[in-house]
């Protein structure tokens, strides 16, 4: 059976998954879903010199003190940021890449740099309501969560450190080299999507492959039986 590391995006924490990894777990898989420092069960740790960097060395620190290898890492929105740092840094652990409707960066890239410019502007303009530090959620209508889970995603959602979306992520090229890399994009919004472009980008390269859900920006709890067998495949 297989390893997997799943991590969250931007205003969210590892139980946005807590779905997903029940039914990997059922299939006899092993699961992982840290949390970034700043968010979810760890929000009490928000500060200004919370960034990018730190959010790799969260999840890089699982792999190390949990010994893990053979892993397919997948990252959700923001997350796409933080398992391309990871797996640039230690490729050799990593099996496979899965980025659900996430950022895909290139080399001096940051967040603000490949989002949308409207949506910069606005996570920018309101870090103010957080003492300049961090970015308030926006509602769950905003990603078109489904109507069973938009309420506790607004319950649980924490500010995000601006920080994390302004650091631009340094790249060797190592994270290339993982040999199987998946996109998958919940094609279903009220609004521009910034995440189309990377779908359309890799949907009809050979070294990757590509799904479109019908389904919202969290697709592992729009569609967690669909981005479930995705992630198996994976493996």
């Amino acid at each position: 059976m297989a390893t997997f590391v799943l991590v969250h995006g931007a205003w969210s924490g590892g139980w946005c998954y807590a779905k997903v990894a029940a039914l990997l777990r059922a299939r006899g898989h092993t699961v992982f879903t840290p949390t970034l420092t700043g968010q979810g069960e760890r929000a009490h740790l928000l500060s200004a010199s919370v960034n990018l960097t730190t959010h790799v060395a969260d999840v890089a620190n699982v792999f190390h003190y949990e010994g893990l290898g053979d892993v397919v890492l997948a990252g959700h929105s923001y997350g796409g940021m933080v398992v391309t740092g990871v797996a640039d840094r230690i490729a050799a652990r990593v099996s496979a890449l899965v980025y659900l409707d996430a950022f895909l960066p290139e080399n001096g890239q940051s967040l603000f740099d490949i989002n949308i410019p409207a949506n910069t502007q606005r996570f920018v303009a309101s870090a103010g309501n957080c003492g300049g530090i961090a970015v308030p959620a926006p509602p769950a209508s905003f990603f078109n969560v489904n109507a069973a889970d938009a309420a506790r995603v607004d319950m649980l959602a924490t500010p995000f450190p601006l920080a994390a979306m302004a650091e631009r992520l340094t790249l060797t090229g190592a994270h290339e080299t993982v040999r199987k890399r998946v996109y998958v994009h919940g094609r279903v919004l009220p609004r521009e999507s910034p995440f189309k472009p990377f779908y359309d980008r890799v949907r009809d390269d050979p070294g990757w492959t590509a799904h479109a859900l019908a389904c919202g920006h969290h697709v592992m709890l729009d569609m967690p039986e669909t981005t479930a067998d995705i992630l198996h495949a994976a493996a």
